[in-house]
């Protein structure tokens, strides 16, 4: 069993090949689940597929990020979105970016939405997948190792912005090994062996 509630940061532990990723991936609807259930309120659910999930409201940024390195920020945050679209298929680029500056300025970024992603830096194109997350009503946000890549000077940032999805009653399974991270961001701890908790 893992329960994980609104607005809290939840630890996912385990050594590798614990079940961690599987579980997650059955959790986005990447791999089909083979047994229990998946709830969300007291309602039983079945994400099938990613874009399911995310419509549920369930989202995961893994540890090698999806980013569209040509793109613009705007563009990767939006890039599976058809509100942006008109009927005729022309996108309405005013409200893309104005949309885009909203959701990095609500985690606390700043930068130009109109730049290419290959231009950011591995914790800003982080900031790009949360904000694309949230801003399709993210409630569940799955992070796989997300200061692996990051500088040490970097993980503080990303904690700050962690934080803000937390007062924003989003529930976070954060998978790491690294315990002194754990401890200071995390609420709650669950840890698998051979895919048991």
């Amino acid at each position: 069993n893992l329960d994980v509630r609104p607005g809290e940061i939840h630890a996912l532990l385990g050594e590798n090949g614990a079940g961690k990723s599987t579980l997650m991936n059955i959790l986005i609807g990447i791999h089909k689940r083979d047994g229990g259930t998946i709830s969300i309120d007291g309602q039983e659910v079945e994400p099938d597929s990613p874009a399911v999930a995310q419509k549920m409201g369930i989202a995961m940024i893994h540890q090698e990020l999806s980013t569209v390195v040509e793109m613009s920020v705007a563009e990767n945050i939006f890039l599976d979105r058809k509100e942006y679209r008109n009927s005729l298929g022309f996108v309405n680029w005013k409200k893309m970016r104005d949309d885009a500056k909203k959701a990095l300025g609500d985690l606390g970024a700043s930068f130009d939405v109109e730049m290419p992603e290959r231009l950011l830096s591995v914790r800003e194109q982080q900031l790009v997948e949360i904000a694309k997350a949230v801003s399709s009503n993210c409630r569940v946000l799955i992070m796989d190792e997300p200061t692996a890549a990051l500088p040490e000077n970097e993980v503080g940032k990303l904690f700050e912005v962690i934080r803000v999805l937390k007062e924003k009653g989003v529930a976070v399974i954060y998978i790491s090994h690294r315990m002194k991270e754990i401890e200071q961001i995390c609420d709650r701890v669950t840890v698998l062996r051979d895919g048991k908790k």
